[in-house]
């Protein structure tokens, strides 16, 4: 069962804490999941959390730093010694300890590692720390199981139960040759009903998926997700096997780009929280505002040279609004459909076909407002005149949003640009300036001014 963490159990926490009675909070704590506990913390003030983190076990506490806020953790590690964030960095797979230090300030890394007494568990956190952001590499963990196909069936258990206590999870047995080179992987059940005396390479199956460590991790996300993998293997150029992937380690990589592409649709230019500061909030918003004033502009400079038309037929002003409504609404539409296509890969065939089936779409969803309008016309004592302009214009409005919708993400994602960017004020903008000015263009052809 959950933990219930109220108003009432933290007040009790920092009661603790205040009268130090160490004992008392390590029996609270002392069964909560790390998540429940990093929960706590994310509750507390920093003196409160540091306490906790510094007398809880490493063991414990290590988990708990991977799980609290970002902003709290490093506020946390700015408060332990060197020595103290070494002992935590021990007790966690290399992947996250590489994380945890890759937060610090470049000296303070130094110091950290110095500190780290497990040679091996040390040269695998700075071999991580070498890859590129957003590389395959600089999110797999060293630890797994791998065994050598020239190796007997008692061999291979044996080798396996060494290796295993250094794994959390085991998810795959991997099998090597003498050059380190990845061959396959090894099913338990062809290792337990295999021969006593029987050699691995006779039970080895040589299909494995796997990926180099120096691919993207979202094309990392889409080979997991196509395959349905709890984990993959991660090797170089001569199929070295490196290190592995987890499921855990995609998930984050998937909500971290879902996060992304949801500021960048939104009209936010980069990674921000609502505790950031205001300076850092203005920097990612502003210039999508100044963007949509520029857009803005040019809306009014249209409308000002259709200046006697809108004197002479006053109600074009009020359908103004629906046009550029309709406009921005087709155009997000047709754009985020795309841009999730592109992210799941699913976005096939040509780039015509797409378009085309674009403005088949946009045929029959005008035709059917613009319907709609013609109908509702005489209620507003529209003119027959009048309401076929607003019609055709709405038309024309949702086919040329539609394209725009469908045609930037695409280009921009051949252009190696995020593709989400295209759904937010871009083609709000865009659509709202191209969409007064068919209106009025329409209306000056149909009503003749």
């Amino acid at each position: 069962m959950a933990l219930e963490i109220s108003k009432e159990f933290i007040q009790d926490i920092e009661l603790l804490i205040e009268n130090q009675n160490d004992t008392a909070i390590q029996e609270m704590l002392a069964n909560e999941h790390h998540a429940d506990i990093a929960e706590i913390l994310d509750e507390l003030n920093l003196d409160e959390a540091t306490y906790i983190i510094k007398l809880l076990d490493s063991e414990k506490t290590s988990d708990i730093l991977m799980e609290i806020d970002e902003d709290i953790r490093e506020k946390v590690l700015e408060n332990l010694s060197a020595k103290e964030i070494a002992e935590e960095i021990e007790e966690l797979d290399s992947d996250d300890a590489a994380d945890i230090i890759a937060e610090l300030p470049e000296e303070r890394q130094e110091r950290v590692i110095s500190q780290i007494e497990d040679e091996e568990h040390k040269a695998d956190i700075q071999e991580l720390l070498t890859y590129e952001d957003d590389s395959a590499g600089s999110i797999m963990a060293k630890e797994l199981v791998k065994v050598n196909e020239n190796w007997t069936v008692p061999r291979c258990v044996k080798e396996m139960r060494i290796q295993a206590e250094e794994v959390t999870r085991v998810h795959s047995i991997y099998v090597i040759n003498d050059e380190e080179q990845l061959i396959g992987r090894l099913s338990l059940k062809d290792l337990l009903m295999a021969p006593a005396r029987g050699n691995i390479s006779k039970i080895v199956r040589p299909k494995v998926d796997s990926v180099n460590v120096n691919e993207n991790v979202e094309e990392v996300a889409k080979v997991m997700q196509k395959y349905d993998l709890e984990a993959i293997p991660v090797v170089d150029d001569e199929m070295v096997l490196l290190g592995r992937i987890t499921i855990d380690d995609i998930v984050d990589v998937i909500k971290d780009e879902a996060e992304k592409d949801y500021q960048l649709a939104a009209g936010i230019s980069q990674d921000v929280e609502a505790d950031d500061s205001i300076l850092e909030l203005t920097k990612a918003r502003l210039p999508w505002l100044i963007l949509g004033l520029f857009g803005g502009l040019g809306s009014v400079f249209i409308m000002e040279g259709f200046e006697e038309a809108l004197a002479k037929y006053k109600q074009l002003f009020f359908f103004t609004p629906l046009i550029a409504a309709m406009a921005g609404n087709v155009g997000v539409q047709s754009s985020a459909i795309i841009v999730q296509g592109l992210a799941n890969d699913n976005v096939k065939g040509s780039l015509f076909n797409r378009l085309m089936k674009e403005v088949g779409l946009s045929l029959i969803n005008g035709l059917v407002l613009g319907i709609i309008i013609i109908l509702v016309a005489p209620l507003m004592s529209l003119s027959f005149n009048f309401s076929l302009t607003i019609a055709l214009s709405m038309l024309c409005v949702i086919i040329v949003a539609a394209l725009i919708g469908t045609f930037v993400p695409i280009i921009l994602d051949k252009r190696g640009i995020d593709p989400a960017i295209a759904t937010g004020p871009f083609i709000t903008t865009s659509n709202d300036i191209f969409g007064i000015f068919l209106f009025f263009f329409i209306a000056k052809m149909i009503l003749g001014f």
